[in-house]
């Protein structure tokens, strides 16, 4: 008779796997309903372990947070070997896909139950200004001339792309049994054309 041994999971790989539990529960919750005992229950672990990893529920909160916030970071990293208006276009293929992938914690974060809280709020803020700044480097390397102008455009751009992928993530993420309203190469193309706008605008601006 065989039995069925548990595999034991190295301390930094428990954390990352009870990371990947909260992150996963914020699609559908608000910051505020993940306790440790949710956490605990969802990870198949005791109080005290949570507590071991994480000090506190604060604690545990943030380290969720910042783990959808760096998720989302990543998938917008630019490419250094690509020249910079590759880079900008594989920046929004792989934000698109990332949001197809992932946009019941996406829409959480930005616009869902998440959103309303104010450690979510920061840290959404933060990869807004992080990804804001990724397209002034490319659009400098362009010879685009800065400006203040120019900071504002991008970052308030960010947040209307946000607001595009939360319109449409639904449609992102199933088109298995029925043709898409919007395709993603369009939404891309779609994006891309406002990006020229907002840029063209910063460069006409007396700010």
């Amino acid at each position: 008779m065989s039995v069925e041994r548990r595999v034991r999971l190295t301390p930094d790989a428990r954390r990352a796997q009870l990371i990947s539990a909260g992150v996963s529960f914020l699609a559908d919750h608000s910051l505020d309903d993940l306790t440790i005992d949710v956490l605990a229950a969802r990870g198949g672990v005791s109080r005290a372990l949570i507590f071991h990893y994480f000090d506190t529920r604060q604690g545990m909160q943030r380290a969720v947070v910042e783990a959808a916030r760096d998720a989302l970071l990543h998938a917008t990293l630019p490419r250094p070997e690509l020249d910079p208006e590759e880079r900008v276009h594989d920046v929004l293929v792989r934000i698109t896909s990332f949001v197809a992938d992932h946009r019941g914690t996406f829409f959480s974060l930005v616009r869902g139950p998440a959103s309303g809280d104010p450690t979510v709020r920061a840290l959404v803020d933060e990869a807004r200004a992080a990804n804001a700044e990724r397209l002034r480097e490319a659009l400098i390397e362009l010879g685009e001339p800065d400006s203040a102008a120019l900071r504002l455009a991008l970052r308030s751009w960010v947040a209307f792309a946000e607001e595009t992928f939360v319109a449409l993530a639904a449609e992102l993420g199933d088109v298995s049994t029925r043709p898409p309203t919007h395709r993603p190469e369009d939404l891309i193309a779609f994006l891309e054309l406002t990006l020229t706008g907002v840029v063209t605008a910063a460069r006409s601006a007396r700010l």
